[in-house]
């Protein structure tokens, strides 16, 4: 509690930090250190290196993730190699490697200590992942210059079918690395670390589950970027979630057609949140053709939202050749560039819904009111079937 209260008095205004270290592989040059500082306002200082030492001073409303360089930082390169540390409003000192910026090492801030711990639990994980994620990385980028080069689709099918076997293989360690990071929150409620870790796992929460770890958050976490981030994902995951109204939109269809969500009144919808490139999304589609086929004529609809906006030429080719044509189909209405300027977009139908992960299925009754989520922050598939039944079992 001291902790908390002490980050309360942080968040009143800004207050002075100090940085100070020495630099192992390097006497001289610079180096770089990017943070927030204040609202909309992204802060680089810099130091000029004298015998590997330097001390950078500045000012920030709280503990802030920032990010440490000996490259100058470029506003149009994300090549630069930096790491990032957790610093806070006090005197810090660090260690920099610069053979290995991943082992330097930060003392004197609390929220980075608290990570140190997080990535010590992460280790025995990240054994097995790593390899993983870097094969899966490595035929990535072939599988792009091979599209690129426009080679023959029974190759790129090879490829995309190898990177779904490796993604496969890498869910079990993506599942542990949830649990690790869930009791990590939960046992650090007061922690910016906690906070940080709890902005990139809302989103994989229901609705409860979230409101509930974030109501022990203390209300001067609650009021930093990353708290007020975390509120927003939950009010768009609860206009998603069972008990509330629908978002009624309307949209130009597959074919061209007006649609509204408004006219299915009266009937159970099932809106399917996916895309071509999802492999999920695609694996999962000749089931949602058994339940149409098997509910549709007691009043089951299905509408897909396709998150395909930037190339809708792939979005019509997949659904020509999952045989999805039977059901109505519109984009959801991503803008990317409002999007990189944290601008609205009220034509974006995913942001009413709260979805952040593909594929998510939103179950509405004939009275336009949410009874089920499935995916992202929902139940599972077999939830869903079993909802299905048991509605149209009553009919």
């Amino acid at each position: 509690m001291l902790i908390a209260a002490s980050l309360a008095i942080s968040n009143l205004h800004a207050q002075s930090f100090t940085l100070s270290g020495t630099v192992d592989g390097q006497k001289t040059g610079y180096i770089y250190l990017g943070y927030p500082a204040g609202e909309a306002n992204y802060k680089t200082d810099s130091a000029k290196l004298e015998n590997g030492r330097f001390t950078i001073k500045g000012r920030i409303n709280g503990p802030t993730l920032s990010n440490l360089s000996l490259e100058r930082p470029s506003p149009t390169s994300y090549d630069a190699k930096y790491v990032s540390l957790f610093i806070e409003p006090t005197d810090m000192t660090v260690i920099v490697k610069k053979a290995a910026l991943r082992d330097t090492k930060l003392n004197g801030s609390r929220a980075q200590d608290d990570m140190y711990k997080l990535d010590e639990a992460h280790k025995p994980v990240l054994k097995h992942l790593n390899p993983l994620s870097d094969e899966y990385g490595k035929l990535n980028n072939e599988y792009i210059a091979a599209r690129r080069a426009k080679k023959d689709s029974a190759s790129l099918a090879g490829m995309l079918e190898k990177l779904e076997e490796l993604k496969e293989k890498m869910e079990p360690y993506y599942a542990q690395m949830e649990v690790i990071d869930k009791a990590f929150i939960e046992k650090n409620p007061v922690s910016f670390a906690s906070l940080f870790m709890l902005r990139f796992r809302i989103s994989q929460m229901s609705l409860q589950e979230g409101e509930n770890i974030y109501n022990r958050i203390p209300a001067a976490l609650q009021q930093t970027s990353f708290g007020k981030e975390i509120r927003k994902e939950l009010d768009g995951l609860r206009g998603g979630s069972p008990g509330s109204m629908a978002h009624v939109f309307t949209k130009s269809d597959i074919n061209g057609n007006t649609l509204s969500l408004g006219d299915y009144r009266g009937k159970y919808v099932l809106i399917d949140f996916w895309a071509s490139w999802c492999g999920p999304c695609r694996k999962g589609n000749p089931h949602l053709k058994q339940l149409y086929a098997q509910y549709k004529d007691k009043g089951f609809e299905i509408i897909g939202i396709s998150d395909d906006d930037s190339k809708p030429e792939a979005w019509k080719k997949a659904v020509e050749q999952d045989g999805i044509g039977m059901w109505k189909h519109v984009l959801r209405g991503l803008d990317m560039k409002k999007r990189e300027k944290h601008q609205p977009n009220p034509e974006d139908i995913s942001d009413y819904y709260g979805i952040h992960s593909l594929p998510t299925k939103i179950l509405i009754g004939p009275d336009g009111m949410i009874i089920g989520r499935y995916g992202g922050g929902g139940e599972d598939d077999d939830a869903m079937d079993k909802k299905l039944a048991e509605v149209f079992g009553k009919m």
